[in-house]
């Protein structure tokens, strides 16, 4: 069986975890509804000014890649 877009997008976002975690910051699945991914960034990302970077430039292009019907990317702070 064909994993589902939330399941896929939770293993893209264990993926991308060890880029962020090795300067200091953290991303967590929040939850995908409407075609919209929402993540958490934690640590040294979670204040960072390049932070719509990271978000746009990195972890939307990646998923995209594999989950096309992806929009766009929100971080949900604290």
């Amino acid at each position: 069986m064909a994993m589902d877009n939330t399941e896929k997008l939770k293993e893209l976002i264990k993926e991308i975890a060890p880029f962020l975690e090795a300067d200091g910051g953290n991303i967590e699945f929040v939850k995908y509804e409407d075609n919209y991914l929402y993540v958490r960034l934690s640590g040294h990302c979670e204040n960072c000014e390049m932070m719509d970077v990271t978000l746009k430039d990195g972890v939307l292009n990646y998923v995209k890649e594999q989950v096309p019907e992806v929009i766009d990317v929100i971080n949900v702070p604290l």
